[in-house]
């Protein structure tokens, strides 16, 4: 199923619902517990899709790609590298990126993200996917230049819009075949499969877990392909999978009010 959030065009009352065939039919109640069908229906026309849902929290693992199979190491990192991403960074379809004057581009990084739907603690990795709700496309934009000289990524992480998530929560999704791809101002820039990656979505699951309870709505950023590169004011970027859907947003730029 493919759960999406939505504004109808007229009322501009943030709604949820299941979208099938163009069509969306809108549920009330908690997606991860309890909800029913409402009886209204929408067109695809008639509405502008949210972000699909409003995450717990937004958790990022870094450098998880390779570019071909034979780079992939024999054994993954005994520690990942994890980050969180704040609530107010996220973004849905078609809404636009905005770059703070202060910064000229920022990086793309097209992301498979997962929705935990049960909450998970100290899980195995062969019980990863029993704790999944779905999954969703992400866009992991990133200012390197707010990094800490120390290592520190969460400021060049976290501006408002960073992370843009959609169009769909894909409840019935093969994660391990799908393909990332991005494309940059209609040029394909990132495409690769799953199967690159260094840590699998069970090991990252399962490993934080193992520090932390995972709740209902928590985002799983997966890691990004190679071939992510800048954007700068007026680019559009496109991060695509095939079976969930193509996040589309644009890039602005922003006075602010005082500079950091």
């Amino acid at each position: 199923m493919k759960f999406v959030r939505f504004k109808d065009k007229h009322q501009q009352q943030l709604r949820q619902g299941i979208l099938t065939d163009g069509e969306i039919k809108e549920i009330s109640g908690n997606m991860f517990h309890k909800w029913d069908y409402t009886g209204e229906h929408f067109s695809q026309e008639e509405v502008d899709l949210a972000a699909p849902l409003e995450p717990n929290q937004v958790i990022g693992i870094g450098a998880n790609y390779v570019a071909k199979k034979e780079d992939l190491p024999e054994k993954g990192p005994d520690m990942p590298v994890f980050f969180f991403k704040p609530n107010s960074s996220v973004i849905g379809p078609g809404e636009s990126i905005q770059l703070p004057e202060t910064i000229d581009e920022v990086k793309f990084e097209s992301e498979l993200a997962v929705v935990i739907g049960k909450e998970a603690a100290s899980i195995r990795e062969e019980e990863v996917f029993d704790y999944i709700f779905g999954y969703t496309v992400a866009n992991d934009v990133t200012a390197p230049q707010y990094f800490h000289e120390d290592g520190h990524w969460t400021l060049g992480k976290s501006f408002d819009t960073f992370t843009p998530l959609g169009p769909v929560i894909e409840t019935e999704f093969d994660a391990d075949s799908a393909e990332i791809q991005a494309v940059h101002n209609g040029e394909k820039k990132q495409d690769s499969p799953t199967n690159l990656m260094i840590v699998t979505t069970q090991r990252m699951i399962a490993y934080l877990s193992n520090v932390m309870t995972l709740k209902p709505g928590d985002v799983i950023l997966t890691g990004s392909p190679v071939g992510a590169e800048f954007l700068k004011e007026n680019d559009e970027i496109e991060c695509k999978i095939a079976g969930i859907g193509s996040l589309k947003n644009k890039v602005v730029k922003i006075k602010q009010p005082s500079q950091v």
